[in-house]
């Protein structure tokens, strides 16, 4: 029987080998999917309820993921990132290096001071809000009303309260007995600009060094008649052994991290 099959295959025409290595592929195709469905069908098992608990428990998976797409961004409004990373941008422009440290080693150094900030106010957070709901305490609308109370008190003892007064003025709504009454949708653009304020202060500060080391270079040049040569390439070596001897990173991170720490503008 094999040596007839095999004859047969040798005296067979291309055009029946092409249509039956078509068939034998898809047979195999078909044998492969149909085990891997079957399986499929019988792990995946997706219940989200019957009855009238149907729709709350969408709801509730539509707000998770909501909640989880917008992270990133309630990360750098409402914590201590603004200030960090527009302090390290304005760093490496005062250097004049502009590719150095990359954008990545930036924004990580960044989120790490930031959690070292924000660490106890996550803390009291999670206690507060996040636990409760875990453990079946409480409500959605209350834990994240609980949950997002350490993150108010923190935005308000950082926030300038000339820029918490322009936003309650611009947002139109009754003036507040206290800070702690202020709505979120107020106090995080009040936190943002204070930040951002703050942050230009410590950058201009950040500056003064670097360009006297500028000037000094240029006059040098100047006087020796060497007006051809630009003075930022040669006074980019003096500002990085000055930036190394005076240990500038350990001093920018230290001051950024106690600048929280010491509190607000008031």
């Amino acid at each position: 029987m094999i040596r007839d099959l095999f004859k047969s295959v040798i005296g067979a025409k291309p055009e029946d080998l092409r249509r039956a290595a078509l068939i034998s592929v898809l047979a195999a195709l078909a044998c492969a999917i149909m085990p891997a469905a079957a399986m499929a069908q019988s792990a995946v098992n997706i219940n989200l309820g019957t009855g009238a608990g149907l729709t709350e428990r969408v709801v509730q998976l539509v707000g998770l993921m909501t909640v989880l797409s917008l992270a990133p961004s309630i990360v750098i409004m409402t914590t201590s990132f603004i200030r960090i990373v527009v302090v390290l941008g304005l760093l490496r422009t005062a250097i004049g290096v502009q590719q150095s440290p990359p954008n990545p080693v930036i924004i990580s150094l960044a989120l790490f001071l930031t959690a070292i900030v924000m660490g106890p106010t996550f803390e009291r957070s999670y206690d507060a809000g996040i636990k409760p709901l875990l453990d079946q305490q409480m409500e959605l609308p209350e834990a994240f009303e609980a949950a997002g109370g350490p993150v108010k008190q923190f935005m308000l003892s950082q926030v300038d309260r000339e820029d918490l007064a322009l936003f309650v003025r611009l947002s139109k709504i009754p003036q507040p007995k206290t800070a702690q009454d202020t709505p979120l949708k107020v106090v995080t653009p009040a936190f943002m600009i204070s930040e951002l304020k703050r942050a230009f202060e410590i950058g201009f500060l950040l500056f003064i060094p670097f360009l006297v080391i500028d000037l000094v270079v240029a006059s040098v040049l100047m006087s020796m008649g060497m007006m051809m040569l630009p003075p930022a390439s040669i006074s980019l070596p003096f500002k990085l052994i000055f930036f190394v001897l005076v240990d500038g990173w350990r001093l920018v991170a230290g001051s950024l991290v106690e600048s929280f720490q010491r509190g607000g503008a008031g």
